[in-house]
């Protein structure tokens, strides 16, 4: 799963593009190694090239392999990751956040109550939800291998599903009646 260990490079989610031609070219300057073109540049370039592609591996290499926005975000410490959780609101992501005592926890979807400063904590629930995701993946892949089985020729992609917009809102409250009181 592509995941953000550094800094939150800011637009991530709402400027995706930019962030995707950012990946592109650590890759451009991993293919010029391959082919042998990083060896005629100057020594001077080189370690220019050498260091541009340092930075992007910090700040981008978890994410190389993300082609496109995520179907839910979740966040350890949401205080700190303010920015991931506004952009995921934003554009209508689902957020699964620890959301500690000292946190709120309004723009969270989905909140596990847990202290997000023990690295115990954080491991347990890291834990739970990596097992969940590959259950959920191996899931998945059992029903694509379904689906190719019976029927081979009507395997096409299925489209993407809508995904609906949330109010952030409360909703309203059904008038409640007082039960009859014998007088």
């Amino acid at each position: 799963m592509p995941s953000v260990t550094e800094r939150w490079p800011g637009g991530m989610l709402t400027n995706f593009p930019t962030i995707r031609k950012a990946v592109k070219k650590m890759n451009t300057i991993d293919k010029m190694k391959e082919d042998g073109t990083f060896e005629k540049l100057a020594k001077r370039e080189r370690l220019q090239v050498e260091r541009q592609r340092a930075k992007l591996e910090k700040n981008l290499g978890s994410i190389r392999d993300m082609s496109r926005l995520p179907s839910a975000l979740f966040v350890i410490d949401v205080q700190k990751e303010a920015n991931a959780v506004k952009e995921a609101v934003r554009l209508n992501i689902p957020v699964i956040a620890m959301v500690d005592t000292c946190c709120d926890p309004t723009p969270i979807d989905y909140v596990i109550p847990a202290n997000d400063d023990a690295t115990k904590s954080i491991e347990l629930i890291m834990d739970v939800m990596c097992q969940a995701i590959n259950e959920g993946l191996e899931e998945r892949k059992l029903e694509k291998e379904k689906e190719v089985e019976v029927a081979p020729e009507a395997a096409e992609a299925p489209a993407a599903p809508e995904r609906k917009l949330r109010s952030r809102r409360a909703p309203k409250a059904e008038p409640v009646e007082a039960p009859a009181t014998e007088e």
